[in-house]
């Protein structure tokens, strides 16, 4: 009791003192108090020590009446013979109580301007910033013995301007009976991998709020549903990431793609309906990578399946990265799904049908090269075919024709004077005038 009684003297006196402004400064001016109300060795955990967290101190002190003064005893209060005391161990604490906020193991101001406790931006821990996770919606498709990179990254809403620390959880979900299993757990740069994952995954840092998971060598039980959890100290969030396993790597080719309007025009989503659009979809990191180890160079930037963007570089050079960099898969890092525009890596599978290029006495408009394709019992074919058929089935033809998108390509494969460069590949004109009769079309039937 004598500690209360103490306390509550000398925070009504210095609450006399010191303007509310430097509130925040009570610690260190707290730290004159000797005896039973605080050693000066304790500093001030000597309150926490007795079972009085320092946040309450503060908020005790903020909420303490002035003492009344009388003459020779300026900030003392004057309360007659022997009741002293026992009236300030038991009025002091009374008005204090409603300045105390609500704790339950956490602090949360109902203050309404709040104390800042974070990093003077207005981002203290308990300012209300709610946590948010993201992962794709769509299943993540790889094969046995391949290496794997499931997308999660996190936010704040609304933004900080500084990082905070997290611990991030990744586990797979129980199936069929199965216990779950605990994946890798990571505080700042350590980390920790469990079972049967352990040595074969990592977290993926390589842009800011970045928590992917990367599995190496994939084994068939690796297929399931994954869970990415994030927490950052106060709450935590998870998005959940299926993975599903087939028996071999499926066959298919990179391709870059363009919208009409020309370079950086498709955010995520509607990189993602480009290239089904093309027969084809949203390339993986997997997929580039083996592509530029197969000799695919490409200065531009393009969206992947986890929403970074990338572009691979086999010739150094200078408005590709500059030339200090070695070649590899340059990455810009997770961009935003919709604000960022950028062009987009598509991927599509071996042809199941045939590309040919349309034999016509004229030259033909798109119209007309639509109708063309249709009287021939076929349609006119998609980027994707065009690129598959030109990497599976060696279609090599020197004849610019257009395509489904509005766009005039041409495959080739044994390069030869006036057919385009010196590689092989698939040449393209653009998006040219639609009623201009200039080309010839390629058709795609299924066999």
């Amino acid at each position: 009791m004598s500690m209360i009684r103490s306390v509550a003297v000398e925070c009504a006196k210095l609450r006399n003192q010191i303007d509310l402004d430097h509130a925040a400064s009570l610690p260190t001016k707290l730290s004159h108090l000797s005896g039973s109300k605080l050693a000066p060795s304790q500093g001030h955990n000597g309150f926490a020590e007795r079972g009085v967290p320092i946040w309450q101190l503060h908020a005790t002190f903020s909420a303490c009446p002035r003492l009344p003064s009388y003459p020779g005893h300026p900030g003392a209060a004057a309360v007659p013979g022997a009741m002293g005391p026992l009236l300030l161990v038991l009025l002091y604490p009374l008005p204090c109580v409603s300045g105390l906020p609500f704790y339950n193991g956490f602090y949360y101001s109902n203050n309404p301007n709040g104390w800042n406790l974070g990093n003077g931006h207005g981002e203290g821990i308990f300012n209300g910033v709610k946590l948010v996770v993201e992962t794709p919606e769509e299943t993540l498709f790889s094969h046995r013995g391949a290496n794997a990179t499931l997308p999660c990254r996190y936010h704040y809403e609304p933004a900080l301007l500084s990082p905070r620390p997290v611990r991030v959880k990744w586990w797979k979900l129980s199936e069929n009976g199965a216990p779950e299993q605990d994946v890798l757990v990571a505080i700042g740069p350590r980390h920790r991998s469990f079972g049967d994952y352990r040595g074969r995954v990592r977290l993926r840092r390589d842009g800011e709020r970045q928590v992917s998971l990367q599995i190496r060598g994939l084994r068939l039980e690796d297929s399931g549903r994954y869970r990415c959890e994030v927490i950052d100290g106060l709450e935590d969030e998870s998005g959940l990431v299926e993975l599903e396993l087939r028996g071999e790597a499926p066959r298919g080719v990179v391709f870059p793609y363009q919208h009409p309007r020309g370079r950086y025009q498709l955010n995520f989503h509607e990189a993602q309906r480009a290239c089904v659009e093309q027969d084809a979809v949203v390339a993986s990191f997997e997929q580039l990578f083996r592509a530029w180890e197969e000799g695919l160079d490409w200065c531009n930037a393009g969206w992947l399946q986890d929403a970074s963007v990338q572009y691979p570089i086999t010739r150094v050079r200078q408005p590709c990265g500059g030339l200090g960099l070695a070649p590899g898969v340059r990455s810009y890092g997770p961009r935003h799904h919709r604000l960022h525009r950028y062009d987009a890596f598509c991927f599509a599978p071996a042809l199941r049908g045939q590309v040919y290029y349309l034999e016509h006495p004229e030259k033909l408009t798109l119209a007309e090269a639509e109708e063309a394709c249709r009287e021939d019992g076929a349609h006119i074919a998609k980027v994707g075919q065009l690129f598959a058929a030109w990497k599976f089935r060696g279609l090599d033809r020197c004849d610019a024709g257009w395509l489904a998108d509005g766009s005039v390509r041409y495959p080739v494969v044994h390069p030869r004077p006036n057919c385009g460069l010196l590689e092989p590949g698939v040449r393209s004109f653009g998006f040219p005038d639609p009623q201009g009769r200039e080309y010839g079309v390629y058709c795609y039937r299924l066999r």
